[in-house]
């Protein structure tokens, strides 16, 4: 099951080179949130692997998750009081420690000497999954039940979409630079989500659909904070890095087209499920939310995935990601009204094989990493050389 060899033999050769480099500006994270990690990193048994405690916090978002699709399958319940105020100071500590455990695993790597490239692809490739899990969780308190000035489907959609492009922009500024600029907005908003959390646990969810100031509300101030943030923030610091870079002459693509290669696929992914949630027959998103935006942020992933895997082996990016094809196949018969009532079902099986071949993806790359570099995914131990 796990033979296929998704990583090229150039790509390993290129892991063989790479060497880490990022810089964090984010006045939060260098003042605040450092020190607390350099004392948490300490309690850490140094025989634990810095992956567990990176595919720990990835768990604890996941369970999380599934937790708020059991009482709140079709962003229905908020308000409603069908979820448990449990469930929120869980979402509240489950999220902290997810964002503890991914802030200490890489201290935990320097300080047990196991830094190695494959520790940051997994650190990498799982919060290109965890972003969306993230966002989606939220929504549950946020979503807005009929007759509520809540999140929309459309709106939970649109910031969705904002926030993976935000994280695939800063893998692509790598791509491009060699560096990998730590996007300030990421530390804000998990301190911020903990909050959020934390006040519709002790407050309830009512708090959500309350005029603030002006007669808008609490939920559309953050909503527009979140894509003012990416577009008018972080996307232009990101162009204006890699402008420096080609000032400098580091950029280490010499051409436009090459340069812009990793966008290519998630432009046309975008493209393609904007027209179905648009042109639709059934209303897909109205229908099917839940299962809609998790095959948004699987799809992404995955996408992202092999951006992260070409920046690091300094290799050339796919075009054309091979989920495509089926997704344009789906597309194309669900807006002319080939699939008919179909098109639900559709949708279940396209995400049910998204998620499967992206875990598999996970899977055969961690086996040809951990091979490749003779370690262990998740042990310290050293495997016996045959």
């Amino acid at each position: 099951m796990l033979r296929r060899s998704y990583v090229t033999a150039q790509q390993l050769a290129g892991f063989d080179r790479y060497k880490y480099n990022a810089v964090d500006t984010n006045p939060l994270s260098v003042y605040v949130m450092q020190h607390l990690w350099n004392r948490i990193v300490k309690i850490v048994p140094l025989w634990i692997a810095p992956n567990l405690l990176t595919f720990s916090g990835f768990l604890l978002i996941l369970i999380n998750y599934l937790i708020l699709c059991l009482y709140d399958w079709d962003y229905s319940a908020s308000g409603s009081g069908r979820i448990p105020n449990w469930v929120w100071w869980f979402a509240a500590l489950s999220t902290f420690c997810a964002y503890t455990l991914d802030s200490i695993d890489g201290k935990h790597a320097r300080r047990t000497q196991s830094c190695t490239p494959l520790g940051e692809l997994f650190d990498h490739g799982l919060d290109s999954w965890a972003i969306s899990l993230f966002i989606l969780s939220w929504f549950s308190a946020c979503a807005s039940p009929e007759g509520t000035p809540g999140v929309s489907v459309h709106t939970m959609y649109l910031s969705l979409i904002v926030v993976l492009f935000n994280f695939m922009f800063s893998h692509w500024e790598k791509y491009n630079t060699g560096v990998l600029f730590l996007p300030w907005g990421y530390d804000l908003s998990q301190v911020a989500l903990v909050a959020a959390y934390v006040l519709t646990a002790s407050v309830g969810v009512e708090i959500w659909y309350r005029p603030l100031v002006f007669g808008y509300y609490i939920t559309a101030v953050l909503m527009t904070l979140i894509i003012g943030c990416s577009i008018f923030l972080s996307l232009p610091q990101t162009l204006h890095n890699i402008h420096m870079a080609y000032v400098k002459k580091t950029l280490k693509k010499d051409s436009l087209y090459e340069a812009l290669l990793p966008l290519v696929s998630p432009v046309i992914l975008f493209l393609l499920l904007t027209a179905w949630v648009a042109l639709s027959p059934c209303d897909i998103l109205i229908k099917q939310p839940r299962l809609f935006l998790w095959m948004v942020g699987v799809a992404f992933s995955n996408v992202t995935c092999r951006v992260i895997i070409c920046q690091m082996s300094n290799t050339r990016s796919e075009p054309f990601h091979w989920l495509l094809f089926p997704l344009a196949v789906v597309v194309f018969a669900a807006i002319t009204g080939l699939l008919g009532r179909l098109e639900e079902s559709i949708l279940t099986v396209l995400t049910v094989l998204a998620t499967a071949a992206h875990v598999h993806y996970g899977l055969c790359v961690g086996r040809q990493l951990s091979q490749h570099f003779n370690i262990y995914t998740f042990s310290m131990k050293k495997p016996v050389q045959e």
